[in-house]
C-alpha cells in the first residue's frame, strides 16, 4: 500500500526554521573563513574547524528540524540513532575537507570545483544517511532522477559557498551570500524529499518514541554549538573593528637623524 506523505506536518513553520537555520550556519561558517584568509595573525586550522562545524551543524540542524515536519499518515516513525549521529559527522567532517581545500589553496578554478564537489557529496551524503535513519513499516524508495536533482543543487550551492567564503569581503556581502546559501540548502532538503515515496507494509501499530521525543534532545547540543559560534564571531576583535581595519598594521616613525633629538623643525641648528 503506497504511504501518504506529509513534509509539513506544521504548516510553514519547519521551512522557515529550516532557512534560518541554514543561513546561520552558513553566515558563521562564511564568516570564521573569512576571517583566517584576511588576518596572517590568525590562527588559520582554528577559524576553518569552526567553520567547517558552524556550516556542518546549521545543515545537519536543517535536516532534522525539517524532518520534524515530516510523517507517513499509515505509520509511525522512528529514528536510528547511530544513523543520525554519524550523518551529524559526515557532515562536518566532509564539509571540513572542502573548507580547509579553499583556505590553503585559494579559489583556482580546479580547486574551487574539486572542493565544490567534495563538499556538495558530503552535504548530499549527510541528507540520505539521516533518511537511511528514519524507520518506517515499510519500504522508503527514491526517484533516481530526482535525487540526481538534489545532488547536483548540493554540488552548485556548495561551490557557491565557498568560492563565496574566499571571494567576498564585507559584513553585507557575507550577509548576502549566506541568505542564497540558506536558500540553496533548505531547496536541496525539499528537492531531495520530493524523491521520497513509502510503500507501506501494513496498517498495524508501529512501536516506537514520537520522532520528536529523540531529534528535539540530539537537536539541542548543535543549536548550542552554533549560538556558542556566534557569539565568538560577534565578540572576536578584528571582526568589532571592521573588514577594513583587519590588515591596517602601524605607520613605521620616521627616522629620527642623530644629535637632532629635541629640535624642532623649523630652530636653526
Amino acid at each position: 500500500m503506497q504511504g501518504a506523505i506529509d513534509g509539513f506536518r506544521y504548516g510553514a513553520v519547519t521551512p522557515v526554521a529550516v532557512y534560518l537555520m541554514a543561513c546561520l550556519g552558513g553566515a558563521l561558517g562564511l564568516r570564521c573563513i573569512v576571517r583566517s584568509l584576511l588576518n596572517e595573525q590568525s590562527w588559520k586550522p582554528g577559524w576553518l574547524a569552526l567553520g567547517a562545524a558552524s556550516i556542518g551543524c546549521g545543515i545537519w540542524t536543517m535536516h532534522f528540524i525539517a524532518m520534524l515536519g515530516f510523517q507517513v499518515e499509515q505509520t509511525g516513525i522512528r529514528y536510528d540513532t547511530g544513523l543520525t549521529l554519524l550523518s551529524l559527522a559526515v557532515a562536518i567532517v566532509v564539509v571540513g575537507v572542502g573548507v580547509f581545500i579553499v583556505g590553503y589553496r585559494g579559489a583556482g578554478r580546479v580547486t574551487l570545483g574539486v572542493a565544490g564537489v567534495i563538499t556538495g557529496m558530503g552535504v548530499a551524503a549527510m541528507h540520505y544517511l539521516g533518511m537511511a535513519a528514519v524507520k518506517v513499516n515499510g519500504d522508503i524508495r527514491y526517484d533516481m532522477a530526482t535525487v540526481g536533482l538534489s545532488v547536483a543543487i548540493a554540488i552548485v550551492a556548495a561551490t557557491a559557498a565557498l568560492w563565496a567564503a574566499v571571494s567576498v569581503r564585507g559584513f553585507l556581502a557575507s550577509l548576502g551570500a549566506s541568505l542564497v546559501m540558506g536558500l540553496a540548502v533548505s531547496g536541496m532538503h525539499y528537492t531531495a524529499m520530493a524523491a521520497v515515496s513509502v510503500h507501506v507494509h501494513g496498517t498495524g501499530a508501529f512501536a516506537g518514541d514520537s520522532p520528536a521525543s529523540l531529534l528535539l534532545p540530539m537537536l539541542l547540543g548543535p543549536v548550542v554549538f552554533l549560538l556558542l559560534a556566534g557569539v565568538v564571531v560577534m565578540f572576536d576583535p578584528l571582526l568589532v573593528l571592521g573588514d577594513g581595519e583587519w590588515n591596517r598594521s602601524p605607520q613605521p616613525a620616521e627616522p629620527v637623524a642623530p644629535g637632532s633629538e629635541g629640535t624642532s623643525s623649523g630652530a636653526p641648528p
